[in-house]
């Protein structure tokens, strides 16, 4: 009986540390600021730390931008930002982020480039001056995207030998086929090999474009200090023309029925694999029920999946779902590995989840206890100069308001249990998903013919 209040008592407690969570959590609404070059930036002044966080998106810079059989360009155009300039070359550019004892760094996803610097406050100036140098005028020499394409083609032969990397790769592939976003930031052995400096330097030539970008500062800076700031850097990067117009990605695939894929690796002594379906689009009112069901699901240590899949059979020491949004749509995803001669258990019980998930839904209880955990963990997310620099940025890029996870929060605490239950039902996969497995398939085969017909492939075979 004492036990029972006790862990009565703490789940009251719980529940309660979440509601005054949520009533704290607010995101301030940030200054907006604008350079002489038009490029919008807003500003949150955190004088907590001496440190600044600087987060720009480049729109149409992404994945989805390149040319349809250059999968890697936007990557690779990002990494040789910072791989010299017209005043520095690429040592001189590391050695000067090095000695202020500050981060900068380009990348690409699939709707966007982005730029991320941090430093101390008083190294800030400098940091900005060297990132608008990489932006304005990047050298592109020939030897340096010589050395970060062998680095890269390097890097796709230790993702083959490395399942549990090579399986997202090939899902992606497998489930986007040639939808734009079925492109690799790592890129391909064919796109690689075939890829020329004069391709890079036409991606960002068309690309980069300050019109289509927007950007972040939070920390210990006054607002006109950083406007000055701003404009003696970042504000003087322009470029010829009026700004390209990023095209929208088209609608995203959706499978019909099963598809499943497995990629023959000899030598493996474990089997890897991803499955997912359509999630939805980021601004979806959607998003709040489908994180609380995605929770129970196989968002955290306490899901059914783990539970089911590490705690209960030791099949696993890894297995999460989650979801990715984009604005032209979303994926719901499950990734995991196994024994080989365990594969076919694993991915029996994950089915007869996923059919409990979609029909009976959840227990009052149980969709309390997400609540709870996600309105207790959600704040300490948002926590750094970081963190906040990239959520403006995430907010304005998709203009879905500066109140956003105000809504968000409230969305989650209304969150009822048919609703979760609904969630379930729209979002996890029933008889149209893709399957990818990689794994030894004179071992696994037999275990997988049970759920359909399978094409296969060599993990040797070129590309993805």
């Amino acid at each position: 009986m004492k036990t029972r209040l006790r862990i009565a008592f703490a789940l009251v407690l719980l529940a309660a540390a979440a509601i005054l969570a949520q009533a704290a959590f607010k995101l301030p609404a940030p200054e907006k600021l604008t350079l002489k070059n038009g490029l919008t930036v807003y500003f949150q002044k955190n004088a907590d730390l001496p440190l600044l966080s600087f987060q720009m998106w480049i729109r149409g810079a992404g994945s989805a931008g390149e040319p349809a059989d250059l999968d890697g360009a936007a990557d690779l155009t990002a990494a040789l930002l910072m791989k010299g300039t017209s005043k520095m070359d690429a040592v001189a550019v590391a050695e000067a982020v090095d000695f202020l004892g500050a981060g900068l760094g380009f990348s690409a996803s699939e709707e966007y480039a982005a730029v991320g610097a941090q430093s101390l406050a008083e190294h800030f100036p400098k940091v900005m001056e060297i990132a608008a140098d990489c932006l304005r005028a990047p050298a592109f020499k020939d030897d340096e995207f010589t050395k970060e394409q062998k680095t890269r083609l390097d890097s796709l032969k230790a993702m083959k030998d490395n399942p549990g990397a090579a399986v997202r790769a090939y899902f992606k592939k497998g489930y986007f086929g040639t939808h734009p976003f079925g492109r690799l930031a790592s890129g391909t052995e064919t796109s690689l090999a075939k890829m020329t400096p004069a391709d890079v330097r036409n991606f960002y030539k068309r690309a980069f474009h300050p019109a289509n970008a927007v950007a972040a500062v939070v920390g210990a800076i006054d607002g006109p200090k950083l406007l000055e700031v701003l404009n003696a850097t970042i504000g003087q990067w322009t470029a010829p023309g009026p700004a390209p117009k990023a095209a929208a990605a088209p609608s995203l695939p959706k499978p019909a029925g099963r598809k499943l894929v497995l990629i023959d690796k000899p030598d493996a002594t474990q089997a890897y694999w991803g499955l997912g379906g359509p999630g939805y689009a980021t601004g979806d009112p959607l998003a709040g029920p489908a994180a609380v069901m995605n929770t129970l699901f196989g968002g955290r240590f306490t899901s059914w999946l783990n539970t089911e899949l590490r705690i209960k059979r030791g099949l696993t020491y890894g297995v999460a779902s989650d979801f990715q949004a984009w604005a032209a749509g979303g994926l719901f995803y499950v990734f995991s590995y196994t024994k080989n001669d365990k594969i076919g258990e694993m991915l029996q019980i994950t089915f007869d989840l996923l059919k409990k998930a979609r029909t009976a839904g959840f227990a009052p209880e149980e969709v309390e206890s997400s609540r709870n955990y996600i309105l207790g963990q959600f704040p300490p997310t948002l926590e750094s100069n970081a963190s906040k620099a990239r959520t403006y940025v995430r907010l304005a890029f998709y203009d879905l308001g500066f109140d956003y996870y105000d809504t968000y929060l409230a969305r989650i605490q209304a969150t009822t249990t048919a609703e979760a239950k609904n969630a379930a039902a729209k979002l996890i996969p029933d008889t149209d998903f893709v399957l990818v497995v990689v794994g030894r398939a004179a071992e696994i085969k037999a275990q997988l013919d049970k759920f359909g017909t399978w094409t296969v492939k060599k993990i040797t075979d070129p590309d993805f």
